[in-house]
């Protein structure tokens, strides 16, 4: 479904992401986690078409996303959730969730999904037309997630979805994501929490300035001695 091979990007003349390879197929939770700085949000950018890439390729279902615009890149089924939430504040949270569908035109089944992001996170529903930029942190999370399901994506990419929130927000957020891959979406899951991010993923890669060093599945990487001596403490 997703494939990046050997990529490298660049801000100027510093490279962030050098030699890049993982492929992500249907069905699971992938995770790339690694300390700050190592090039995780940068590889979501770059599958996005947020950011240009420097050599290599991303390739959607096979063929090559160079030519590709972001909205272009949302509609081939590629969606993330952006470090930050970065929610419309001044819109309300059901604006909000509308925006995330501004691709698509069946009227009848946006109102149907809409209804079910209202079921999967009833305090949105409660929420309905409160001014999203007034919700707390894990709100803010919960639309900006339900913002991007609202596109109907067949991969998720979650950007540090656990970021400046409280300990037990953050195990919501974590149950959340495995409802939403239980629902049929891959997860593709950035996080700096790396031993929660391992527990949940059924495959990982792990990071190190710019570079893949180790990968495996989740469980086995949770209990690796390099992962946990350098990520884990």
């Amino acid at each position: 479904m997703l494939e990046v091979e050997n990529m490298s990007l660049a801000y100027g003349n510093i490279e962030a992401v050098r030699g890049v390879s993982f492929t992500i197929v249907d069905g699971g939770i992938v995770a790339l986690v690694g300390a700050n700085g190592a090039g995780k949000s940068s590889t979501l950018n770059a599958i996005s078409g947020l950011i240009p890439i420097k050599s290599g390729s991303i390739r959607i279902d096979g063929q090559s996303s160079a030519a590709l615009k972001p909205h272009e890149i949302t509609r081939r089924g590629i969606v993330q959730v952006p470090e930050g939430r970065r929610i419309f504040g001044r819109l309300s949270v059901e604006e909000n969730l509308l925006i995330g569908a501004f691709s698509r035109t069946d009227h009848a089944a946006i109102a149907e999904d809409r209804d079910r992001m209202f079921e999967l996170f009833p305090r949105l529903k409660e929420r309905r037309r409160q001014v999203a930029g007034t919700l707390s942190g894990g709100e803010q999370q919960m639309v900006a997630t339900a913002r991007g399901l609202m596109a109907r994506p067949r991969v998720l990419l979650m950007d540090e979805p656990s970021m400046g929130l409280a300990p037990l927000v953050v195990e919501q957020v974590f149950d959340t994501i495995q409802a939403i891959n239980a629902a049929g979406t891959t997860v593709l899951l950035v996080e700096q929490n790396a031993l929660m991010a391992l527990e949940i993923a059924h495959h990982a890669y792990v990071m190190e300035h710019g570079e893949i060093v180790l990968e495996g599945p989740g469980a086995e990487l949770a209990v690796d001695e390099r992962v946990i001596s350098i990520y884990l403490g």
